[in-house]
């Protein structure tokens, strides 16, 4: 077969039919990342009566996008993107999202998935993804899911306004799909909630992502759930 994952030079990347065309392979929920393993909380706002609708639904994955994503995930990402080729600096910003991640289940579920997604590009022809799952491997570094986004999606010509996107656009769709393997809402109405955030993400993609050095979260609830979640044998989800 001929290579899978071709390196483009940074100065070809730019949005166009190649960025989008892979922008929608990696957000395809047929892509296998292992997201569907985790739910960031959701499971245990659902068992403590907190999340049990689409209203309450809204407001999880709003403050998921709003008050995590736009406000920390989006900057490390887009950190990660533009790193580059310089590796070192790479390793700083997934030190960065070690630091940043608190709650162990979502850091645990943050590391999980990024080495997921390092070893599907690596066995697809990334040497990017290769390099990061290396690194993984010998403890070098934890290898966060936002930071192997940043980095392999770059590899892949995928642009950084359009990774932006794709990355919001996967926090809002992981946590309705969560939501619909737990029942608390139909296909219908979880299509309603990612239509009521386009606007307000949309507002957020218009402006730069926050720089590394202001950083910040406050999804409170969700974290204190998967802290909790923890404690439960019977559970769908890892955290």
């Amino acid at each position: 077969m001929p290579e899978t994952s071709p390196t483009r030079p940074p100065e070809a990347i730019a949005n166009g039919p190649i960025s989008l065309l892979a922008s929608l392979q990696q957000s395809d929920s047929f892509f296998p990342g292992g997201a569907m393993a985790f739910s960031w909380g959701l499971e245990g706002l659902m068992r403590d009566a907190l999340v049990t609708d689409a209203t309450t639904l809204f407001a999880f994955v709003e403050s998921q996008a709003l008050s995590r994503w736009a406000s920390l995930d989006q900057g490390l990402m887009c950190g990660a993107w533009r790193a580059g080729d310089a590796f070192d600096v790479w390793h700083e910003v997934d030190a960065l999202a070690e630091a940043m991640s608190l709650p162990p289940a979502l850091r645990n579920g943050s590391r999980r998935l990024g080495r997921t997604l390092a070893d599907v590009h690596a066995r697809l022809g990334s040497e990017t993804a290769n390099r990061i799952r290396n690194a993984i491997a010998a403890g070098r570094t934890p290898g966060h899911l936002v930071t192997v986004q940043g980095a392999v999606w770059r590899s892949l010509g995928i642009a950084e306004e359009e990774a932006r996107a794709i990355s919001a656009h996967m926090t809002c769709t992981g946590s309705v799909s969560s939501a619909v393997r737990l029942g608390i809402v139909g296909h219908l109405d979880a299509q309603r909630v990612l239509t009521l955030l386009r606007a307000p993400l949309a507002r957020v993609l218009a402006q730069p992502a926050p720089p590394l050095d202001d950083l910040h979260a406050a999804t409170f609830a969700a974290d204190i759930a998967a802290l909790r979640s923890q404690t439960h044998d019977a559970r769908l989800f890892a955290n």
